[in-house]
């Protein structure tokens, strides 16, 4: 007998693939991003992603006051999705948002209630980068209501449709 240990086996992580100019409409997450944004929209002229959030199902709004008054240390910990797929819907957001024409604008969030108006955080790290894109409202830029923009040639103007139920919150791949 030999006393040598066979090597162990590291699995291969999968990774996510990238989402991209040319992709994003074909995630699976597109679908239901814009039927989040549509009502959004219906109602005025700004998107937030915690709106969209909330729109999805992700986000339940009576968590989001508790992190906005202060009483959950960042946004992260609330929303039922794991952040590889939160972060993936986040880029799909803003590439959607920008071929609605909407233009980014940066908003500080502050704690609501008594006490000393302290900035939120969305992350556990806190990091800048991460922060802002949480904080990116989408504006349209236009007087009146919102209206969809023409669509551009060869581009697909129906989003695929989901094989799953779109009611139900989703946030892991299936």
């Amino acid at each position: 007998m030999s006393d040598r240990k066979q090597p162990s086996r590291v699995p291969k992580i999968k990774r996510a693939a990238s989402v991209s100019v040319d992709s994003y409409r074909d995630d699976s997450l597109y679908p239901r991003i814009v039927r989040a944004v549509e009502p959004i929209l219906a109602r005025g002229k700004v998107v937030a992603p915690l709106d969209v959030l909330i729109g999805m199902g992700l986000l339940d709004p009576a968590r989001l006051e508790d992190w906005r008054f202060g009483r959950v240390p960042y946004l992260e910990k609330v929303i039922n999705c794991n952040l590889t797929r939160l972060s993936r819907l986040l880029r799909i957001l803003r590439f959607h948002a920008h071929d609605l024409k909407l233009v980014p604008s940066t908003t500080a969030y502050l704690r609501l209630g008594k006490g000393p108006k302290q900035r939120l955080r969305f992350t556990k790290t806190g990091e800048g980068k991460r922060e802002e894109v949480y904080s990116l409202h989408f504006v349209w830029p236009g007087k009146g209501p919102f209206h969809l923009p023409a669509p551009r040639h060869g581009s697909r103007s129906e989003p695929h449709e989901e094989q799953s139920d779109p009611d139900l919150p989703r946030c892991r791949d299936d």
